[in-house]
């Protein structure tokens, strides 16, 4: 008799478990949105002028030196103005050493040149790849008078993956400061 009851009360549990199949939710992709950039010339009293995108935050500190924040992406692009007297091979090696010195966590390190001789500016851009505590470096430079350095940061522990996507942002936001600066 238990037995019976053991076997009906196994029938009953194997047919009240089957019904609808469960079906593995599909892989998901994280989705960042970012608005579409629109630029205004940042002016003032420094000897250059540049565009740059209207949802950041400016804030200048030193003469000629101006911190751009991006709240929303917890990242901060550092743009450093310095004259040139008769020291653009110090400034060049000291811009170029500062990207060098992320070579320790970089996966690679690639470089651009920009010449732009019409307006006489000519720079290069470093992209650092990897959990380095910055992705892009830049500076630009008139090569007699004028010389501006920038450098983006994030505020959280590197973690190329996860910033992949705002890094790929503020990168295209460099080039437009770079595309657009202007000598006064």
């Amino acid at each position: 008799m238990k037995k019976i009851l053991f076997l009906n009360l196994f029938i009953s549990l194997f047919f009240a478990s089957c019904g609808d199949d469960t079906i593995p939710k599909p892989k998901a992709q994280l989705r960042l949105d970012y608005p579409n950039s629109t630029y205004g010339k940042l002016e003032g009293s420094c000897p250059f002028t540049f565009s740059v995108n209207n949802t950041a935050k400016i804030k200048s500190g030193q003469p000629c030196a101006y911190e751009i924040h991006y709240p929303k992406m917890k990242a901060t692009i550092y743009v450093t103005y310095k004259q040139v007297n008769n020291n653009i091979n110090d400034l060049l090696r000291d811009a170029q050493k500062l990207t060098y010195d992320h070579v320790i966590k970089a996966d690679d390190i690639s470089t651009q040149p920009f010449i732009n001789k019409e307006k006489k500016v000519y720079g290069m851009f470093s992209e650092v790849g990897g959990n380095a505590a910055t992705n892009a470096q830049f500076y630009v430079t008139d090569s007699t008078k004028n010389f501006l350095v920038g450098s983006m940061y994030f505020y959280a522990k590197p973690n190329f993956d996860s910033i992949l996507p705002a890094a790929s942002y503020l990168k295209d936001d460099i080039r437009k400061i770079m595309e657009t600066i202007e000598w006064k």
